[in-house]
């Protein structure tokens, strides 16, 4: 049969021409910056040719068979085409100052953490497949618009359980504040393509909610700390009842990466930085104020899964004994936590990935923003968050688990949409 195909209409022919054009100005590169010797360049030669031309013949052996046949191989192509695209795509990620390839269970508990954590700082990248998202994310499942609570509803949860709730504040005069932070573009990591969806998604959500929202993009970590320490200071916060800290980057265990972080010279916001920031100490203003930080980043390079069988006073955190009794006395001073009223939603657990799905954006805002505008009307915060937990719970192609931490929270926060 392959005497009967000319060159000219034969497409593996076709295939093969523009591979080898493609390839011979490759290695003519390579052996030009002496990458590769000759030796090197001709066993690489012989090995390609070997798998070119195999590859040739088992497709002309399966074209002479039956049509059932044809379909089972054309079937597989397309299944293995599938697989090589989430490799691909996961390594492809990983950044280009390393490959990461996967460890054995008994390599990672060789691994000491802090060793781990350099070796593999800015390979923490959020994983992008261009691949149709899980069940859960269908489109035919997505909450389209925001549902409000019914003003009898808010009146009724906010009188009867006041003691249990942070306090809402009326719309009218309500200044609600919430901080974006997104990095896109870096120095040395690769660009988060279409992270524009989850600005946007995020954006809308929290206007829905009353928030007016401040955008910040490609910060480093000073940068990023300058900025929050300027939100802090907004006089908006005293007539405002909550705020939201929005988080998107790349990341590692330590915390979120700024546009200028690499393995030699790290360029982190770290978790505490935050919290400080916006502790009673520091912002008083938000004082007994719920304080939300929602964060889309990587944590490590795993994928999180296993196989198994079946007043406005200032507070102080003075621990100096002579001047704690000094002030014993004193009505005008009273004893406040130094963190309070806080909540850390991320977008996976310890030491692995987040992912993105193409131009979908990340799956944790993707569902996060989709559970808001379900449920915010009669859930309070935390069982929003647990409704996405719950969105993550059977492991699939996709796998993270979105962790709830820090949480020193005393009351449950009700939005109250349209309220």
């Amino acid at each position: 049969m392959a005497a009967r195909r000319t060159h000219e209409r034969d497409p593996i022919y076709k295939i093969k021409g523009l591979a080898k054009d493609m390839l011979d100005g490759v290695f003519d590169d390579l052996v030009e910056k002496n990458v590769l010797n000759g030796d090197e360049l001709l066993k690489i030669g012989e090995s390609a040719s070997f798998i070119l031309n195999k590859a040739e013949n088992l497709v002309e052996n399966f074209l002479e068979k039956t049509d059932m046949a044809g379909k089972i191989f054309a079937g597989h192509i397309a299944n293995s085409q599938e697989q090589l695209s989430l490799q691909f795509s996961n390594d492809e990620d990983d950044g280009p100052q390393k490959i990461c390839t996967p460890s054995s269970p008994s390599e990672s508990k060789r691994k000491v953490e802090d060793d781990e954590m350099e070796v593999n700082a800015g390979l923490a990248h959020e994983s992008h497949l261009m691949l149709t998202a899980p069940h859960g994310l269908q489109s035919s499942e997505v909450q389209d618009t925001l549902k409000l609570c019914p003003r009898d509803q808010f009146c009724k949860i906010k009188t009867e359980r006041a003691k249990e709730i942070y306090p809402v504040m009326e719309k009218e005069g309500r200044t609600r504040l919430a901080l974006i932070i997104c990095n896109k573009k870096f120095d040395y990591l690769f660009d988060r393509d279409n992270a524009d969806t989850d600005i946007l998604n995020m954006q809308e959500l929290l206007e829905n909610l009353g928030y007016s929202v401040v955008l910040k993009e490609n910060l480093t970590a000073q940068e990023m700390e300058t900025e929050l320490m300027q939100f802090a200071g907004r006089p908006e916060h005293q007539s405002s009842d909550s705020t939201f800290l929005v988080f998107m980057s790349h990341g590692i265990l330590e915390g979120i990466c700024g546009v200028k972080h690499r393995n030699k010279k790290p360029d982190v916001l770290h978790d505490d930085t935050i919290f400080k920031i916006f502790n009673n100490s520091n912002c008083r203003s938000l004082r007994n104020k719920p304080k939300i930080l929602i964060m889309q980043a990587c944590r490590g390079r795993y994928n999180g899964t296993i196989w198994v069988s079946t007043n406005k006073g200032i507070a102080t955190a003075d621990t100096d004994e002579e001047r704690v009794l000094s002030c014993k006395w004193n009505n005008s001073i009273t004893k406040a936590h130094v963190e309070t009223d806080f909540i850390a939603f991320k977008s996976s657990t310890p030491h692995n990935i987040s992912w993105k799905v193409g131009k979908t954006g990340s799956l944790f805002i993707s569902k996060l923003v989709d559970c808001f505008k379900k449920y915010c009307w009669c859930y309070h915060l935390e069982e929003i968050f647990r409704k996405v937990q719950h969105s993550f719970e059977v492991p699939g192609e996709l796998t993270q688990m979105p962790t709830i931490e820090r949480v020193s929270m005393t009351r449950y926060f009700y939005l109250f949409p349209g309220n």
